[in-house]
Order: C-alpha cells, then structure tokens, then sequence
C-alpha cells in the first residue's frame, strides 16, 4: 500500500508499576488519569505514585476531590519544578511518603489497601486507600518507527507547529508526539491540525504534478 501523505496516531499507554494486583483493579481503583477518574474519589482518601511534574500537579488536583492524598515516592527528593514541590507541600490535605513504593495491590471487588514497601528500612506495611493514581511517566506506541522517522529519547514523534515530521508528507498526531498535555481534547486539535496540513500538502502536490505534465 502506498499514499502521498499519512498521518500517524499510534497513541500510547501509561506507565506501570508492574505489581501484584495491578492489573486486577485498573478501573476499580487504580487510575492513570485525574481528570477522568478524579470526581469518583470525593471525599475519599487516596494515594498518587510518583515524583515528577505530572505527579505533584495531578496531586494537587485530586485534593478538589479528595479529603486526604498521599504521594508515594521512590526518591528522598522529587524530579519536578520547584514551584510544584512547593505547591504540593503547602497542600495541607497532601501528605507525603518519600523513599517508598507500592509493591502489591488488595482489595474485593474494588481496591481497599496497598503494600508499601520503604526503600531505606526494608519495612513492608499495610496502607488503607480508596484509589491509587499511577504518574511514573508514559510510552508512546513508536516501537515500530524507530529508524523510520525522528523519535527523541522517550520514543516520542518530533514534530513541526504544523504536526509534519522529519519525511515529507508524514504527519503525526496525538499522544504519540512530543507534548507536555495528554488529553482527548488535545490529541483532537492535534488530528485537525495535522488533517489540515496533509490536505495542504496532497493540492500542493497535484499543483506541482499539473505543472510537469504542462512543461
């Protein structure tokens, strides 16, 4: 199959910690994203892994919801800027368990506890929580592009203000591309951009062939 232009949107998949139980209570429980699930937690305490900006940020988030949030950290220091360590530490509903991660997941039905295992001590403990929101970072679906268009280190399409790549006539979209926000929302103005360069590229295209055959 050939085309004179494509548009690629292969998306991506959050992160996993990879644990015991993990599996069992996505959706019932355990979430990758605050701003779909967050409003089901009202009133509930919760944990969030992680220690970047997309952890801190979402952290504080979840306190609109929430009555008390715990971030987990595997670190004694975080990754993210300083203004969001300092928001979420002026949060009085966010608490904090640093040099710590989750090393399996309990529940019924739903998601009850989680096992916590602290880094410096060895010390394994039980952790009553409603819900668990996992911000450890994101993969983006590219493995099949690698030496076919430019990726930067995580694996991400690089792109122009007009979503074309590194080959002419190749448009990428969505949450597979370089970008800091990763919302359906987002990921929709990207496909309209990139739609609407492709079809730019495809009349410039038969221009430039009408052109030859008149020469």
């Amino acid at each position: 199959m050939t085309s004179d232009a494509l548009i690629l949107s292969p998306g991506g998949r959050s992160r996993t910690l990879n644990v015991a139980g993990e599996d069992n209570f996505k959706g019932k429980g355990i979430s990758y994203c605050a701003t779909c699930d967050g409003d089901f937690f009202t009133g509930k305490e919760i944990v969030v892994v992680g220690g970047g900006n997309s952890a801190l940020e979402e952290a504080v988030s979840l306190t609109k919801y929430a009555r008390k949030v715990t971030i987990v950290h595997q670190f004694d220091h975080f990754q993210a800027f300083e203004n969001a360590v300092e928001e979420a530490r002026n949060n009085t509903k966010i608490h904090f368990l640093m040099e710590s991660t989750i090393i399996a997941f309990h529940g019924k039905e739903n998601l009850e506890s989680v096992d916590i295992k602290n880094l410096k001590s060895g010390e394994i403990y039980n952790f009553k929580t409603d819900g668990t929101f996992i911000f450890i970072g994101y993969l983006p679906n590219t493995e099949f592009l690698k030496d076919k268009v430019d990726l930067n280190k995580w694996g991400e399409i690089v792109v122009k203000n007009d979503m074309s790549t590194d080959i002419e006539g190749v448009y990428a979209a969505g949450d597979s591309t370089v970008k800091r926000y990763r919302q359906v929302t987002t990921a929709v103005g990207d496909g309209t951009v990139a739609a609407l360069a492709a079809s730019g590229y495809l009349n410039e295209l038969k221009v430039k062939q009408k052109q030859s055959i008149t020469i």
